[in-house]
Protein backbone atom coordinates (compact mmCIF):
# COMPACT_ATOMS: atom_id res chain seq x y z
CA UNK A 1 0.00 0.00 0.00
CA UNK A 2 1.04 4.05 -0.29
CA UNK A 3 1.78 5.69 3.15
CA UNK A 4 3.67 8.81 3.95
CA UNK A 5 6.45 8.74 6.57
CA UNK A 6 9.36 9.71 7.81
CA UNK A 7 12.33 8.05 8.66
CA UNK A 8 13.82 10.96 10.55
CA UNK A 9 12.96 14.16 12.22
CA UNK A 10 13.08 17.37 10.40
CA UNK A 11 11.77 19.63 7.82
CA UNK A 12 9.11 18.66 5.62
CA UNK A 13 11.23 17.00 3.01
CA UNK A 14 11.66 14.13 5.60
CA UNK A 15 8.56 12.93 4.32
CA UNK A 16 8.56 9.81 1.76
CA UNK A 17 5.59 8.69 -0.74
CA UNK A 18 6.52 5.27 -0.27
CA UNK A 19 5.07 1.65 -0.82
CA UNK A 20 4.46 -0.34 2.56
CA UNK A 21 3.47 -3.50 4.01
CA UNK A 22 -0.25 -3.45 4.62
CA UNK A 23 -0.94 -4.45 8.69
CA UNK A 24 -2.54 -6.80 9.47
CA UNK A 25 -5.29 -6.36 12.60
CA UNK A 26 -4.53 -7.70 16.09
CA UNK A 27 -6.48 -8.35 19.17
CA UNK A 28 -8.55 -5.60 19.36
CA UNK A 29 -7.83 -3.34 16.23
CA UNK A 30 -9.91 -3.30 12.85
CA UNK A 31 -7.96 -2.36 9.70
CA UNK A 32 -9.93 0.57 7.64
CA UNK A 33 -9.48 1.19 4.28
CA UNK A 34 -8.84 5.23 4.35
CA UNK A 35 -11.41 7.54 2.55
CA UNK A 36 -9.30 10.47 4.47
CA UNK A 37 -7.11 11.71 6.95
CA UNK A 38 -6.41 15.37 8.13
CA UNK A 39 -3.75 17.77 8.99
CA UNK A 40 -3.59 18.86 11.79
CA UNK A 41 -0.57 21.46 13.49
CA UNK A 42 0.40 18.38 15.90
CA UNK A 43 1.36 17.03 13.14
CA UNK A 44 4.29 19.09 11.99
CA UNK A 45 5.39 18.94 15.65
CA UNK A 46 5.20 15.46 16.23
CA UNK A 47 7.78 15.34 12.28
CA UNK A 48 9.73 18.11 13.76
CA UNK A 49 10.89 16.24 16.44
CA UNK A 50 9.72 18.53 19.11
CA UNK A 51 6.70 16.31 20.72
CA UNK A 52 9.44 13.29 21.56
CA UNK A 53 8.75 13.52 25.43
CA UNK A 54 5.02 13.33 25.51
CA UNK A 55 3.94 11.78 21.89
CA UNK A 56 6.83 9.50 21.63
CA UNK A 57 6.73 7.78 18.21
CA UNK A 58 8.58 5.04 16.22
CA UNK A 59 10.12 5.80 13.60
CA UNK A 60 9.43 5.44 10.32
CA UNK A 61 6.05 6.84 11.42
CA UNK A 62 3.32 7.50 9.44
CA UNK A 63 1.39 11.03 10.82
CA UNK A 64 -2.17 11.83 11.18
CA UNK A 65 -4.11 11.25 13.56
CA UNK A 66 -7.64 11.79 12.58
CA UNK A 67 -9.17 9.06 10.26
CA UNK A 68 -12.37 8.53 8.46
CA UNK A 69 -12.77 5.08 6.64
CA UNK A 70 -14.11 1.76 6.10
CA UNK A 71 -13.85 -1.15 7.81
CA UNK A 72 -11.86 -4.13 5.49
CA UNK A 73 -10.64 -6.91 8.54
CA UNK A 74 -11.76 -6.91 12.09
CA UNK A 75 -8.87 -8.54 14.73
CA UNK A 76 -9.67 -11.11 17.16
CA UNK A 77 -12.07 -10.13 20.09
CA UNK A 78 -13.36 -6.99 18.58
CA UNK A 79 -17.13 -6.57 19.02
CA UNK A 80 -20.22 -4.10 17.26
CA UNK A 81 -17.58 -3.52 14.27
CA UNK A 82 -18.07 -5.50 11.06
CA UNK A 83 -16.65 -5.38 8.13
CA UNK A 84 -18.13 -2.44 5.58
CA UNK A 85 -18.69 -0.20 8.66
CA UNK A 86 -17.98 3.03 7.85
CA UNK A 87 -16.14 4.72 10.64
CA UNK A 88 -14.38 8.24 11.61
CA UNK A 89 -12.15 8.12 14.97
CA UNK A 90 -8.96 9.35 16.62
CA UNK A 91 -5.88 7.44 16.77
CA UNK A 92 -3.76 6.99 19.71
CA UNK A 93 -1.27 10.22 19.07
CA UNK A 94 1.74 8.13 19.11
CA UNK A 95 0.90 5.14 17.22
CA UNK A 96 0.67 4.91 13.35
CA UNK A 97 -1.35 7.03 11.49
CA UNK A 98 -3.94 7.25 8.63
CA UNK A 99 -1.98 9.20 6.20
CA UNK A 100 -1.93 5.79 3.93
CA UNK A 101 -4.41 3.74 2.23
CA UNK A 102 -5.02 1.52 5.25
CA UNK A 103 -4.36 1.94 8.64
CA UNK A 104 -4.92 0.00 12.43
CA UNK A 105 -7.28 1.06 14.56
CA UNK A 106 -8.02 0.59 18.32
CA UNK A 107 -11.65 -0.61 17.70
CA UNK A 108 -12.71 1.42 21.14
CA UNK A 109 -11.49 4.91 19.10
CA UNK A 110 -14.20 4.51 16.26
CA UNK A 111 -17.74 5.55 16.05
CA UNK A 112 -19.94 5.46 12.59
CA UNK A 113 -19.10 8.11 10.43
CA UNK A 114 -22.26 10.85 9.99
CA UNK A 115 -24.25 10.27 7.24
CA UNK A 116 -24.96 13.76 6.24
CA UNK A 117 -20.95 14.64 4.88
CA UNK A 118 -19.06 12.88 2.35
CA UNK A 119 -17.15 9.79 4.37
CA UNK A 120 -13.71 11.99 3.48
CA UNK A 121 -14.45 15.15 4.58
CA UNK A 122 -15.72 13.48 8.01
CA UNK A 123 -11.95 13.06 8.49
CA UNK A 124 -12.10 16.79 9.22
CA UNK A 125 -14.03 16.28 12.60
CA UNK A 126 -12.50 14.47 15.14
CA UNK A 127 -9.28 15.88 17.00
CA UNK A 128 -10.62 19.57 16.63
CA UNK A 129 -14.12 18.72 17.37
CA UNK A 130 -13.54 16.82 20.61
CA UNK A 131 -11.11 19.57 21.45
CA UNK A 132 -13.82 22.14 21.40
CA UNK A 133 -16.00 19.93 23.14
CA UNK A 134 -13.74 18.91 25.83
CA UNK A 135 -12.95 22.23 26.66
CA UNK A 136 -15.77 23.58 26.87
CA UNK A 137 -17.94 21.14 28.73
CA UNK A 138 -15.40 18.75 30.54
CA UNK A 139 -13.25 21.73 31.38
CA UNK A 140 -15.51 24.79 31.57
CA UNK A 141 -18.89 23.22 32.18
CA UNK A 142 -20.34 26.06 30.06
CA UNK A 143 -24.42 26.87 30.59
CA UNK A 144 -26.56 28.57 29.23
CA UNK A 145 -26.64 32.17 29.68
CA UNK A 146 -23.10 32.73 30.28
CA UNK A 147 -20.81 35.06 28.39
CA UNK A 148 -17.50 33.00 26.03
CA UNK A 149 -15.23 34.39 24.65
CA UNK A 150 -12.88 32.46 22.11
CA UNK A 151 -9.71 33.78 20.87
CA UNK A 152 -8.22 32.58 17.84
CA UNK A 153 -12.03 31.15 16.79
CA UNK A 154 -10.90 31.79 13.07
CA UNK A 155 -9.29 28.52 13.37
CA UNK A 156 -10.67 24.31 12.96
CA UNK A 157 -11.34 24.01 16.11
CA UNK A 158 -12.51 27.59 16.80
CA UNK A 159 -15.35 27.00 13.88
CA UNK A 160 -16.80 23.78 16.21
CA UNK A 161 -16.08 26.20 19.63
CA UNK A 162 -18.48 28.94 18.29
CA UNK A 163 -21.17 26.33 17.02
CA UNK A 164 -20.85 23.94 20.00
CA UNK A 165 -20.95 27.33 22.85
CA UNK A 166 -23.84 28.93 20.80
CA UNK A 167 -25.50 25.37 20.80
CA UNK A 168 -25.23 25.32 24.50
CA UNK A 169 -27.08 28.12 24.79
CA UNK A 170 -23.89 31.10 25.61
CA UNK A 171 -23.39 34.84 24.44
CA UNK A 172 -20.16 34.01 22.24
CA UNK A 173 -17.54 36.92 21.89
CA UNK A 174 -15.00 35.81 18.90
CA UNK A 175 -11.67 36.92 17.95
CA UNK A 176 -10.86 36.74 13.87
CA UNK A 177 -8.73 38.21 11.25
CA UNK A 178 -10.29 39.76 7.69
CA UNK A 179 -10.23 36.21 6.16
CA UNK A 180 -12.23 34.38 8.62
CA UNK A 181 -14.75 36.87 10.11
CA UNK A 182 -17.43 36.04 7.77
CA UNK A 183 -17.10 31.86 8.75
CA UNK A 184 -16.80 32.41 12.68
CA UNK A 185 -20.19 34.80 12.27
CA UNK A 186 -21.88 32.24 10.09
CA UNK A 187 -20.79 29.23 12.79
CA UNK A 188 -22.81 31.82 15.27
CA UNK A 189 -20.92 34.63 16.98
CA UNK A 190 -23.06 36.91 18.75
CA UNK A 191 -19.91 39.33 18.05
CA UNK A 192 -16.39 39.47 16.30
CA UNK A 193 -13.26 41.02 17.15
CA UNK A 194 -10.87 41.93 14.33
CA UNK A 195 -7.71 41.02 16.57
CA UNK A 196 -5.28 42.76 14.21
CA UNK A 197 -7.18 45.92 14.39
CA UNK A 198 -8.52 45.78 17.67
CA UNK A 199 -6.45 44.51 21.06
CA UNK A 200 -9.44 41.71 22.64
CA UNK A 201 -8.51 43.79 25.93
CA UNK A 202 -10.15 46.78 24.83
CA UNK A 203 -12.84 45.35 22.85
CA UNK A 204 -14.57 43.45 25.49
CA UNK A 205 -15.62 45.64 28.08
CA UNK A 206 -17.86 43.45 30.21
CA UNK A 207 -16.56 40.26 32.16
CA UNK A 208 -16.97 36.82 30.35
CA UNK A 209 -17.39 33.82 32.45
CA UNK A 210 -15.02 31.62 30.25
CA UNK A 211 -12.28 32.65 27.78
CA UNK A 212 -10.79 29.87 25.71
CA UNK A 213 -7.83 30.42 24.37
CA UNK A 214 -6.32 28.66 20.56
CA UNK A 215 -4.17 31.36 19.35
CA UNK A 216 -0.49 31.24 19.72
CA UNK A 217 -0.19 34.59 20.89
CA UNK A 218 2.67 36.11 22.86
CA UNK A 219 2.82 35.13 26.93
CA UNK A 220 1.68 38.74 28.03
CA UNK A 221 -1.36 38.56 25.37
CA UNK A 222 -2.32 34.76 27.06
CA UNK A 223 -2.19 36.54 30.39
CA UNK A 224 -4.21 39.57 29.51
CA UNK A 225 -7.15 37.08 28.86
CA UNK A 226 -7.20 36.60 32.82
CA UNK A 227 -8.62 40.20 33.34
CA UNK A 228 -11.41 39.74 31.32
CA UNK A 229 -12.94 36.69 33.38
CA UNK A 230 -15.25 37.64 36.29
CA UNK A 231 -13.91 35.84 39.60
CA UNK A 232 -14.90 32.35 39.20
CA UNK A 233 -14.33 31.86 36.30
CA UNK A 234 -11.90 29.89 34.11
CA UNK A 235 -9.27 30.40 31.02
CA UNK A 236 -8.57 27.50 29.18
CA UNK A 237 -6.01 26.90 26.93
CA UNK A 238 -5.01 24.75 23.86
CA UNK A 239 -1.61 25.97 23.17
CA UNK A 240 0.12 23.86 25.69
CA UNK A 241 3.96 25.04 25.35
CA UNK A 242 2.37 28.14 27.45
CA UNK A 243 0.48 27.63 31.30
CA UNK A 244 -2.87 28.97 31.00
CA UNK A 245 -2.99 32.20 33.47
CA UNK A 246 -4.86 32.12 36.56
CA UNK A 247 -5.73 34.59 39.17
CA UNK A 248 -6.14 33.24 42.63
CA UNK A 249 -7.31 35.70 44.54
CA UNK A 250 -10.51 36.00 42.59
CA UNK A 251 -10.40 32.20 41.75
CA UNK A 252 -9.78 32.67 38.02
CA UNK A 253 -8.85 28.87 37.40
CA UNK A 254 -6.09 28.47 34.44
CA UNK A 255 -6.95 24.63 32.76
CA UNK A 256 -4.43 23.23 30.01
CA UNK A 257 -6.03 21.12 27.28
CA UNK A 258 -4.49 18.15 26.05
CA UNK A 259 -7.14 16.51 23.97
CA UNK A 260 -7.96 13.12 23.93
CA UNK A 261 -9.65 10.34 22.00
CA UNK A 262 -13.33 9.69 23.26
CA UNK A 263 -15.31 7.80 21.12
CA UNK A 264 -19.03 8.36 23.21
CA UNK A 265 -18.43 12.16 22.49
CA UNK A 266 -17.26 11.93 18.99
CA UNK A 267 -20.33 9.89 18.79
CA UNK A 268 -21.77 13.36 20.21
CA UNK A 269 -20.31 15.62 17.54
CA UNK A 270 -21.78 13.28 14.80
CA UNK A 271 -25.55 12.95 15.89
CA UNK A 272 -25.17 16.68 16.05
CA UNK A 273 -23.78 16.79 12.52
CA UNK A 274 -26.76 14.17 11.00
CA UNK A 275 -29.07 16.60 12.84
CA UNK A 276 -27.94 19.61 11.50
CA UNK A 277 -26.56 21.51 14.39
CA UNK A 278 -22.83 20.96 13.59
CA UNK A 279 -21.00 22.30 10.15
CA UNK A 280 -18.11 20.41 9.40
CA UNK A 281 -16.23 22.37 7.13
CA UNK A 282 -13.62 21.67 4.84
CA UNK A 283 -11.26 24.32 3.37
CA UNK A 284 -9.12 22.24 1.14
CA UNK A 285 -8.69 18.34 -0.05
CA UNK A 286 -5.36 17.30 -0.77
CA UNK A 287 -4.17 14.16 -2.41
CA UNK A 288 -1.76 11.93 -0.06
CA UNK A 289 1.20 12.52 -2.21
CA UNK A 290 1.21 16.37 -1.80
CA UNK A 291 1.31 15.51 1.89
CA UNK A 292 4.83 16.69 2.41
CA UNK A 293 4.03 19.82 0.00
CA UNK A 294 1.05 20.54 2.39
CA UNK A 295 3.41 20.67 5.47
CA UNK A 296 5.81 23.01 3.66
CA UNK A 297 2.69 25.29 3.30
CA UNK A 298 2.64 24.71 7.07
CA UNK A 299 5.53 26.03 8.07
CA UNK A 300 5.28 28.88 6.12
CA UNK A 301 1.86 29.68 7.79
CA UNK A 302 0.11 29.08 3.98
CA UNK A 303 -2.47 26.83 5.34
CA UNK A 304 -5.54 28.20 6.69
CA UNK A 305 -8.67 26.17 7.80
CA UNK A 306 -9.46 22.57 7.88
CA UNK A 307 -7.32 20.05 5.11
CA UNK A 308 -8.61 16.62 5.00
CA UNK A 309 -6.00 14.29 3.17
CA UNK A 310 -7.14 11.46 0.37
CA UNK A 311 -5.03 8.26 -0.04
CA UNK A 312 -5.82 7.06 -4.33
CA UNK A 313 -8.08 4.35 -3.88
CA UNK A 314 -7.09 1.10 -2.51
Amino acid sequence: MKAVRFHEYGDPSVLRYEDVEQPVPGAGQVRIRVAATSFNPVDGNIRGGFMQGPIPVQLPHTPGIDVAGTVDAVGEGVDGLAVGDVVIGFLPMDGTGAAAQYVLAPADVLTPAPKSVPLADAAALPLVGLTAYQALFDHAKITAGQRVLINGAGGAVGGYAVQLAKNAGAHVIATAGPRSSEAVTSAGADEVIDHTTTSVTAAVTEPVDLALNLAPVAPDELASLVALVRSGGVVVNTTVWMPAPSDEERNVRGIDLFVRSDADQLAQLVALTDRGELRVDVAERVPLAELPALHARATEGAVHGKVIVVPPAA
